[in-house]
Formats: C-alpha cells, structure tokens, sequence
C-alpha cells in the first residue's frame, strides 16, 4: 500500500436553503430538523445547472492543487449513486468538462461509502501498476431525487461534489489500511424503487412517486454506527495503528445523531471528528471529500496528520481507509 492524495477540490452549488424554507412546504421546523440531524442548511442545485459540473470543478481544483495537468491523468473514476443519466452515467461528461483525452473512465455505486470504496480501488490500480495517476470524484445531486413533499427525508440531503488526486507514495505514506464490507440483507434501507429494470418507468411508478429516495430511518440509525466502528477497527488493525495515532476521523456526514453514537463507541473526543453536515447536509458519496478538502484548504488537516474515513450507505456497504497525508 502508500497510494498517496496530491490534490483535494469540492464544489458546493450556490444556493442555500435554509429549514425554514422547507418549512415553508412540509409539517416540519427549524428547530426539528437541528434536532433530529443537526443540519441547518443545505446547498442546491439550479435547474439548468448539470449534476456532472460539480463532478468538474471538483476534480479541477484537486487537479490545480496538486500542480497536475489534466493530460497527466491515467483513470477517472467517479462514485456515484444518482448519476446525470442512467446509462452512461456521470463519468463521461465529467471526462469531458475536464478534457481528458483517451483516459478510461468508470461510474462506481456503492451508496454513500462510495468515496470510500473508491480510495480502495484507485490504491489497487495504483498498486497494480496499471496506473500512475487516478482522480477520484465523489458527487451527487441528490436534490434531483428527493421527494420535497416528505419530511422524512427531504431535510437530510444536499448536492455537491469532492475529489482527491492519487499517485504512488512513499513507504509509510499514503493509504495504510483498508476496511471494507456489505450486508446484503439490508438492500432496501435506502433505495429508489422505480425506473430501472426491475421496475421500469411507467405512468403508474410516476404516480406512487417510486421515482425518489426511500429512506426506513430507524434501520439506517441502528446500523450506522455499529457498522462505521466495526470497519474503522479492522482498517487501523490492518494499518497497525491505535485510534490514539489518528489525528482525524472523518465520517459520513449522514446525520449527527449518527456521528455522536458512533464518536462515543469509538470513544474519542468530539474535537478530532471533522462535521460539516451543519452547512451542507448529507451529500451521500460528496461528504467525505467535502469535507476534507474544506479542512486541508483551512490549515486544519496538514501533511503527515493520519486520517481516518469512514463511511456506511445503500446496499448496505460499509467500509474505512485509513492514510497518511
């Protein structure tokens, strides 16, 4: 292992709805939604706005910070779980806004632990030789599949995107552990039921509205933090670390509530865990890289701190990779 991050970027869309305005459209309030998730904005995208343009100023700025040109990248990979079209997907369009010429692209889906899964996969590209330079986008623009008429779920999520460029590292360096799991029993925690081919679009999908998010709440909350400890465990055993060596712990930022019991199994100080889910809400593959770009460019998270990530979502997937920047 040592696959190492060069570069970090995130774009978050401009506009921010605060909870009073969801109030203003479902049987909710400020002080519920603060409450339930800790969320209390979240940022949108516009109508004529394209999902994939997250996905391209995020990898343009990882790409600037890490003083790499575009034409130095071998592999684009985007995780993603709602991309612009279902088929073929968000990676392409990204390729294009970022003019990568002849450079192989791929969606991954894999619930909000996408990122995560993809930090694994680009260091097993890397490790394999078969590539040198992988930029690795997360985005989502959840909004887009978000039923705004329930409550339930349409306070949790916001758009937005975040990217990491990867090379090889040094010995010591780079990714040190790797976690990674799935429990399938749990498939539809979270789901879109309408619209592939299972249950292709028809007028009747359109009417139940089997077209958005289906979220059972209190499944998601009683597995996420048993299963974000679990794989953040395994990865510092793997990684031959104590929590005592990490210096920060980045979850998915789902739902505070979430972040709280798992910091307290874990049983770190609330100081080392990075949350930004206040201002932005969940972002599903997005938090992760969000967020750490967002601590890297504000002097917080510095060369040769231990990181660690951690993440859970659809499917059910869960995983952690712990590095060393």
């Amino acid at each position: 292992m040592g696959s190492r991050i060069t570069g970090t970027g995130s774009s978050i869309p401009p506009t921010c709805v605060e909870n009073s305005a969801l109030a203003q459209h479902v049987d909710t309030t400020d002080e519920w939604i603060v409450k339930r998730t800790g969320i209390r904005t979240r940022h949108l995208l516009e109508d004529a706005q394209l999902p994939s343009d997250m996905g391209v100023e995020a990898g343009r700025r990882a790409l600037l910070a890490a003083d790499t040109p575009a034409s130095d990248v071998d592999l684009l990979l985007v995780a993603t779980n709602f991309p612009d079209m279902i088929c073929p997907g968000s990676s392409p369009f990204v390729a294009q806004g970022l003019g990568l010429s002849d450079v192989p692209f791929l969606d991954l889906t894999a619930g909000c632990s996408g990122f995560v899964y993809g930090l694994a996969l680009a260091e097993g590209m890397i490790a394999s030789g078969l590539f040198r330079r992988v930029l690795l986008v997360g985005m989502e623009a959840l909004s887009r599949v978000t039923d705004w008429s329930d409550r339930r779920t349409c306070v949790l999520f916001g758009d937005g995107a975040g990217a990491v460029l990867m090379e090889p590292g040094e010995e010591g360096t780079g990714i040190l552990g790797i976690s990674l799991h799935g429990d399938a029993d749990k498939a539809l925690f979270l789901h879109i039921p309408s619209g592939g081919t299972r249950e292709p679009a028809s007028s009747e999908t359109l009417a139940r509205r089997g077209h958005f998010v289906k979220m059972e709440g209190s499944g998601v909350f009683r597995s996420a933090a048993p299963m974000m400890e679990s794989a953040t465990r395994v990865a510092l055993q793997r990684a031959h670390l104590d929590l005592s060596d990490v210096d920060w712990i980045i979850p998915h930022q789902a739902n505070q509530r979430i972040i709280d019991a798992f910091t307290r199994r874990l049983g770190v100080p609330s100081e080392r865990v990075i949350t930004n889910l206040e201002r932005v809400a969940n972002t599903s593959t997005a938090s992760i890289p969000i967020a750490l770009d967002e601590e890297i460019r504000a002097g917080r998270i510095q060369s040769g701190d231990v990181v660690l990530m951690t993440a859970f979502g659809a499917g059910v997937t869960y995983g952690a990779v712990v590095l060393k920047l």
